[in-house]
């Protein structure tokens, strides 16, 4: 697979996909992207002192990273399971340098052997799982999701109603998704899965995003769409 990385608005880097013409992260800021969709709207919602985490889409470990410094800063407990089908190449890796100071916790999130669960720091565990998102059992009560596959235009199936309707019911009361995609069509995908979806203010660059919630008997619907 080839790339070639980028260094976007914020300074930060990322990765640039030729033969799908996508970014894996928006070039206007790549951190400043995932601490806005996933840190700020959808990890530092939950009130929970341990949280399991499920990303759609592991790449080059950035949120991964995120979450990990968060959960530190925060001092909870995070359970964090990621999906991968295609991991980037050690030599990719190695030229990613994204927050000062957390380059040894970058290298060993990376260095994770893929389908265990490894404690990396007292606050963060990582289990990197290589398969294709259809093809995974979701079945892990989780709390949170990033949903950070690439666009629905470039891959209309992982963004499928199957696919959706499996992370809801793999959720527990009140869990939250949040995706930095706004499209109508997967809003109303959530929203026929069960999820009750607002739209937010986007990153920089972005008008939108999306946040969806799953109901609970005590959860009444917000700002339904």
């Amino acid at each position: 697979m080839a790339v070639k990385q980028i260094i976007t608005d914020d300074g930060s880097p990322t990765l640039y996909l030729p033969e799908m013409d996508e970014h894996y992260h928006s070039v206007n800021g790549a951190i400043r992207e995932a601490r806005h969709v996933y840190m700020d709207a959808g990890l530092n919602q939950c009130p929970k002192i341990t949280i399991r985490v499920l990303e759609m889409g592991f790449g080059t470990g950035l949120n991964a990273l995120l979450t990990a410094e968060e959960a530190e800063r925060r001092n909870i407990q995070v359970m964090y399971t990621t999906l991968e089908n295609n991991p980037l190449s050690d030599e990719i890796v190695e030229k990613l340098h994204y927050v000062p100071g957390k380059e040894e916790l970058c290298r060993k999130i990376h260095r994770v052997a893929w389908e265990k669960a490894v404690s990396l720091t007292p606050h963060f565990t990582l289990q990197k799982i290589h398969t294709d998102f259809r093809e995974f059992t979701y079945s892990g009560n989780y709390d949170i999701v990033y949903y950070d596959a690439f666009a629905p235009d470039k891959q209309p199936e992982v963004w499928s109603q199957e696919l959706v309707d499996a992370i809801y019911h793999a959720m527990n009361p009140a869990g939250i998704l949040t995706t930095y995609c706004a499209k109508g069509s997967i809003r109303r995908r959530m929203q026929q899965a069960g999820f009750s979806v607002e739209r937010l203010p986007g990153p920089p660059g972005k008008r939108e995003m999306l946040r969806a919630r799953k109901r609970n008997s005590c959860y009444n619907e917000l700002n339904p769409m």
